[in-house]
């Protein structure tokens, strides 16, 4: 998967994403440090513990650089920045029940937010799944011969 790059001078404003994330009945907000374990087991049970792990450093960040989306008090998405790397946005997930929602789309613009909110003109989308999704969402656009990125000579040879 591609790594690609995003014009954070050219993002959506995030009222409107708010807005809609409340009307349906979802909180976006960041992650605070004491909900470290419940968030934890949310990514580790619905993602992996690779990703769990590499949300971690998010909680070194002042400020944190996790946002988290709930529903009813609980955890139903999350998105990090500024945890694998400088300016990288991710890892990012919604609980599959909630997926086509925008809640990921809500994540996606927040963290984007956070990264020009400490200066950045651009961000990176380290190993972009849904490249399209991205395109449309915030102008992102492949960076060429990004490919393997960073995640290579993973431990044992696993991928996140």
């Amino acid at each position: 998967m591609p790594d690609m790059l995003v014009p954070l001078l050219k993002l959506p404003p995030i009222e409107p994403s708010l807005a809609d994330m409340t009307a349906k009945g979802i909180v976006i907000r960041r992650a605070h440090p004491f909900e470290i374990s419940a968030i934890r087991t949310f990514i580790e049970t619905h993602f992996s513990v690779g990703w769990a792990d590499e949300a971690l450093p998010c909680y070194s960040r002042q400020p944190i650089s996790l946002y988290i989306a709930l529903r009813a008090g609980k955890i139903v998405g999350f998105g990090a920045y500024e945890s694998t790397r400088r300016a990288f946005f991710g890892p990012t997930g919604v609980a599959e029940s909630e997926r086509g929602n925008g809640i990921g789309s809500a994540l996606l613009i927040a963290c984007l937010h956070g990264l020009r909110d400490i200066g950045y003109a651009y961000g990176i989308i380290g190993g972009a799944g849904p490249v399209a999704f991205y395109e449309k969402a915030v102008s992102a656009t492949v960076i060429p011969d990004s490919v393997p990125g960073i995640y290579t000579d993973m431990l044992n040879g696993e991928t996140i």
